[in-house]
């Protein structure tokens, strides 16, 4: 499904090459659940980005469902992105003027699903995140667990093929945390969906079934579960 192959990405400062992440080679398969660690700083929501395609590394090759993203043009990029990525951001990205209801269908709509279908899809995800009664709320009005929870319900409604998740659990609670890793083992499992996530948690890590582990952006060592 994925495969990069020496990634790197670095800003010139002065004379130099300041590299966040130097030649990583890695390839996951459609259905794998792969969690990446690393102390911060080690590159790894760089690595996140650059796979989700919000980022473009400086050198190397980057593969995605048979297509040569490293040579398409931004909107080419975007259409991919779209089409087969669900990304859960630790800052939520949650649109201000939207209600918690229009932030989760806004996939939807780019998806150009019919309008009577996605009020279902997004009824059906509030019911599953138990946030029925937040639907016409703002994100200001919310707490940072609901938020997150928000975050979480827009990448999964239009049931993509890849989840990228960059600290999924970071402002939930730790029962809640639970229930989303539990959500993602399941959507893994069952519905074959394939999931990157940056963690600093080994508990949440362990969900996976192969752990990637990233020091000043290189991969230092790759463990399967």
């Amino acid at each position: 499904m994925l495969s990069l192959q020496h990634i790197s990405k670095y800003y010139q400062v002065g004379g130099n090459k300041n590299y966040v992440i130097n030649d990583i080679s890695i390839d996951v398969e459609q259905g794998e659940f792969v969690s990446i660690m690393g102390p911060s700083g080690s590159g790894k929501s760089t690595l996140l980005n650059i796979i989700g395609m919000l980022d473009e590394p400086s050198d190397g090759f980057h593969y995605f469902v048979d297509q040569p993203v490293h040579q398409l043009k931004e909107k080419q990029r975007s259409a991919l992105y779209k089409q087969y990525i669900g990304f859960v951001f630790q800052a939520y990205h949650l649109i201000d003027e939207l209600t918690v209801a229009e932030n989760i269908e806004t996939p939807l709509i780019y998806q150009d699903v019919k309008g009577a279908e996605r009020k279902a899809m997004v009824a059906d995800m509030l019911d599953r995140f138990q946030i029925v009664g937040k639907k016409d709320l703002f994100p200001a009005q919310l707490s940072g667990g609901q938020q997150q929870l928000v975050g979480i319900a827009r990448a999964l409604i239009a049931k993509p093929k890849l989840i990228l998740a960059d600290e999924p659990t970071g402002n939930l609670n730790s029962k809640q945390g639970e229930e989303i890793m539990e959500l993602f083992r399941k959507l893994n499992k069952e519905d074959g969906v394939t999931i990157i996530q940056v963690t600093h948690s080994e508990k949440n890590a362990e969900y996976g079934s192969r752990i990637i582990n990233l020091l000043d952006g290189r991969v230092e060592s790759i463990k399967n579960l």
